[in-house]
């Protein structure tokens, strides 16, 4: 925690998440009211207008039962960047700045207050600059328990060497024998692509990915979102040497940022997918490509 300027607030934290589920946590307003604040504090968030000139108006109930009326308004929203609001009663101005660091996230925290006067009162008065330190670290804490480790983790060893596996995951005339017949597959960071996927019978979704991280033969990650959905999940392909075969293990982080009401998105249907996909349909692949 650093005082700057005299009136200035300021905090950093390396998060252990992309960046895109960063940004998500700290915009959705039905995860930051899980986080949000001090110690002890819950809150009820009863308007998050999150774009520019919008407000954010929540209440926040202390341990002792006090409530504390907060009102805000964004002044500046650069998407998985920058975030800046004006707070008022007291008056002060925070920054949000969001870094990526490939899987991590480095978050630059400041509040800037009118007068050095104002800011010593609020932190004599109520803790601010503690109560800024904690309601970081819940924030990390929040991403650690409720969405990073609420993760679906399919593993198989195939009789395969790793250069075959990993053609198979990453090219796409392959892909389509185990995976999804897609329109185009580049191994590329940055590289877009989506299909459609649901259950039989039932709604199909859009699916729209990035990839994310590649590292040939050994890692690759890509984003997965539903078109008209919030939320934002990844999906990480890893390989390992097993003796002469090869380990492959599947994790799908974020699904609990999808919307906790709709069916297609618990988590069960990812655990039940994932294995068809990779114990079933790419078991079968190896099987018939394997010579």
């Amino acid at each position: 925690m650093n005082k700057s300027g005299n009136r200035e607030l300021r905090i950093s934290k390396t998060l252990s998440a992309p960046i895109e589920l960063a940004w998500e946590v700290w915009t959705n307003p039905n995860h930051i009211a899980n986080w949000w604040g001090p110690n002890g504090f819950a809150n009820t968030i009863h308007k998050m207008d999150f774009q520019e000139g919008g407000e954010w108006i929540l209440t926040m109930h202390g341990p002792d039962g006090t409530n504390y009326p907060n009102k805000s308004v964004f002044k500046e929203i650069i998407p998985l960047k920058k975030i800046v609001f004006e707070h008022f009663n007291p008056h002060f101005i925070t920054t949000i700045q969001f870094e990526s660091n490939g899987q991590n996230t480095l978050l630059n925290w400041s509040m800037v207050f009118d007068t050095s006067e104002m800011l010593e009162t609020v932190v004599k008065a109520h803790k601010a600059d503690e109560g800024l330190k904690q309601n970081i670290e819940k924030l990390e804490n929040y991403l650690r328990q409720h969405v990073n480790q609420q993760n679906v983790i399919v593993e198989r060893v195939f009789n395969a060497d790793r250069p075959l596996v990993w053609r198979a995951i990453t090219e796409k005339e392959m892909m389509k024998q185990w995976y999804f017949d897609l329109t185009e597959f580049k191994a590329v960071v940055g590289f877009k692509f989506e299909f459609m996927g649901g259950k039989e019978g039932g709604k199909q979704w859009k699916h729209l990915c990035e990839i994310t991280e590649v590292v040939p033969e050994n890692k690759l990650t890509y984003s997965w979102k539903y078109e008209g959905c919030p939320g934002i999940s990844y999906v990480t392909f890893e390989l390992f040497n097993e003796n002469e075969n090869t380990r492959l293990k599947l994790t799908h982080s974020g699904i609990t940022t999808f919307p906790a009401d709709v069916p297609d998105f618990a988590i069960h249907n990812f655990e039940q997918g994932w294995n068809h996909i990779i114990n079933i349909s790419m078991k079968e692949f190896f099987k018939k490509n394997n010579h």
